[in-house]
């Protein structure tokens, strides 16, 4: 009975533990499904401009409207990203001149990058929407934690935050510094090799940015995070023995 008991014991933690997939799930819904999207039906499906913005405008539309209608407030990332492309769309009417569509191929990241800028201006940044699932992995402890950390009750609740904001910012400039570098490209290098570059040059971003942001906030909020975990179970744990003394107290009194 006790060996059943265990297992199936196991068996729910297994069911209840968030796979890797389901960390990132924000994060690849908000940016990384709309930006590949759009490259996969233009550069892989040969798609016209407008027809690729349209097409990879249909996730954050979703979000953005289930955001609406559901949670009762806006997606800040789904939205972002739907009103880049709408206004793409509306510029896909602009000359065709080559190297003006590649520059404005790298405006889409241009605006997500300053879109994450301000929302850190404005103390709500858009990345903890991505990374908080990664570090909190469903679990009860860690998400009060977090809860406590943001709030400022706890002493290690201002480092916390300015990590979380460090995040964003990382995010933030490795964007715009592929935007910068891609425009220059487009009016400095060749049309047939920035197509290509362009690519490799987004995506040694992303990786930089990884890699940055890793270091410089991701790896010291999980510290942070499991070091406030362990205070409240000091805490609990204290609180428990009080409660257990204060009757044997008036028991002897």
């Amino acid at each position: 009975m006790t060996k059943n008991t265990g297992i199936q014991g196991r068996g729910d933690d297994r069911k209840q533990s968030p796979s890797v997939l389901d960390n990132f799930k924000p994060l690849l819904l908000d940016v990384a499904v709309p930006l590949g999207s759009y490259y996969l039906f233009k550069d892989g499906f040969g798609m016209s401009t407008f027809a690729a913005l349209a097409w990879s405008s249909v996730v954050p539309a979703v979000r953005t409207l289930w955001g609406l209608v559901k949670e009762r407030k806006v997606n800040g990332l789904a939205g972002l990203i739907l009103v880049v492309n709408v206004v793409s769309l509306l510029l896909s009417f602009v000359s065709g001149d080559p190297r003006l569509m590649l520059a404005k191929d790298s405006g889409i990241s241009s605006m997500v990058a300053i879109g994450i800028l301000i929302s850190v201006r404005l103390g709500k940044p858009m990345m903890t929407a991505g990374m908080k699932p990664f570090l909190v992995k469903g679990d009860a402890a860690k998400e009060a934690a977090w809860e406590r950390l943001m709030s400022g009750a706890v002493a290690g609740s201002a480092a916390f935050r300015s990590k979380e904001r460090a995040f964003s910012v990382v995010w933030g400039l490795a964007l715009l510094a592929e935007c910068i570098v891609r425009v220059v490209g487009a009016y400095t290098i060749p049309v047939d090799t920035m197509v290509w570059l362009g690519t490799v040059i987004m995506v040694g971003a992303i990786g930089i940015a990884m890699v940055i942001s890793g270091g410089l906030a991701v790896e010291p909020m999980e510290k942070m995070l499991a070091a406030e975990v362990e205070a409240g179970q000091v805490e609990a744990g204290q609180v428990e023995a009080g409660q257990a003394e204060a009757p044997a107290a008036a028991v002897a009194a």
